[in-house]
């Protein structure tokens, strides 16, 4: 009996003992999963400049600024008093305003406030002018390249965070966008104050005639070459996007190429190359909703290498020279060609041109892939 009270004590001590060395190991050699996250993530020191604070606080409103005017609006569902007018809001945003149809309701002083130009100052984002535009004609911008969100062309030509009416006084600039943007309450007035239109065959048609001055901006790689927006790289989908050159000979518009050094640059895309599952669920997306999800990340509030706020990489959009073209209500195929030819020489020489200065990281050179 007492040799049997001896081995369960011993057998208790060993198992005391066993517990403790293996408990000490654990915490000497953490788990790989954490201690690798913990390694490679780069937090944001407590010291920052108040300037850079608030940048960081108004890209990150503005990243979010549908859920924030999807949640007021919900809010304002939940107080009875405000049914009546809530449903008339409704009613006139979808059966009487045509503003998105007639270039928004631009509104300088809304797109000279303060918060664009911390916008702005985030990235940094600048515009290159290499020649004045006279405000006695309409002008088509074509913006490339399309990048994951857009920030350049927004921070260039829905604001004045880059001086854009500084540099081409008497032009009255308007970034355009899907439809589907507008139809979110709240979210869609903003759009529209900042000039921001619907990028529909007749909205680009009503505001080339409202008179001299009057532009259009167009993102002209869409959705499709946002999943092939990634850093360092420059591939375009222009080769059969000829509707805005249509467009721009119609109204007699002056055709301006501009390329936006950077903006691919501030987010890191996942794999998706052609043939991989990835790739043919973005484009089936795409095929149904009109628009297209790419898997991306950037930073985070705290850190500065995983969420999805953008990085702070620099954005310099070049604003090349116009291409004069001649009106035509019904051009044919072949001048239309001829167009799109100068069109892609004028783009080709803004890279040459510039690439060595904004673009010295650059994996490869300018590529058109469709």
């Amino acid at each position: 009996m007492e040799h049997g009270r001896a081995f369960s004590s011993t057998s208790r001590s060993l198992s005391s003992a066993s517990l403790r060395d293996r408990l000490s190991k654990l915490t000497a050699t953490p788990l790989r999963p954490v201690a690798a996250l913990q390694a490679n993530i780069e937090f944001v020191p407590s010291k920052i400049p108040r300037q850079r604070r608030l940048q960081m606080m108004v890209v990150a409103v503005w990243s979010v600024m549908i859920p924030i005017t999807c949640f007021v609006w919900l809010m304002l569902c939940s107080i009875p008093a405000l049914w009546p007018f809530l449903i008339a809001y409704l009613l006139w945003m979808f059966l009487i305003d045509n503003s998105p149809e007639l270039g928004g309701r631009l509104s300088p002083w809304f797109r000279s406030l303060s918060f664009w130009k911390y916008f702005a100052d985030y990235y940094p984002a600048s515009l290159l002018k290499e020649c004045d535009l006279p405000a006695d004609r309409p002008y088509v911008f074509g913006y490339h390249p399309h990048g994951i969100i857009g920030m350049g062309a927004m921070a260039t030509f829905a604001t004045e965070g880059t001086g854009f009416s500084e540099a081409f006084p008497g032009i009255k600039p308007h970034l355009l966008t899907l439809v589907n943007n507008f139809h979110v309450p709240l979210y869609r007035d903003i759009l529209m104050a900042l000039g921001i239109s619907s990028v529909s065959k007749r909205s680009c048609s009503n505001i080339l005639k409202a008179g001299p001055g009057s532009a259009i901006t167009i993102v002209v790689g869409g959705a499709a070459e946002s999943l092939s927006a990634r850093p360092g790289t420059a591939d375009l989908t222009l080769r059969r996007r000829l509707g805005f050159i249509k467009v721009a000979i119609q109204h007699g518009a002056d055709l301006v190429p501009v390329f936006s050094f950077g903006e691919n640059d501030i987010y890191q895309q996942m794999p998706n190359e052609k043939g991989t599952t990835v790739y043919m669920l973005q484009k089936k997306f795409q095929s149904m909703f009109g628009f297209t999800l790419p898997l991306f990340h950037g930073r985070g509030l705290l850190n500065y290498n995983l969420g999805l706020m953008p990085y702070r990489r620099r954005i310099v959009s070049v604003i090349g020279r116009p291409i004069h073209v001649q009106k035509c209500e019904k051009p044919s195929l072949e001048e239309v060609m001829r167009v799109q030819k100068m069109y892609i020489e004028e783009l080709t020489r803004i890279w040459n041109t510039y690439k060595d200065e904004f673009a010295k990281t650059r994996l490869r050179e300018l590529s058109i892939i469709d």
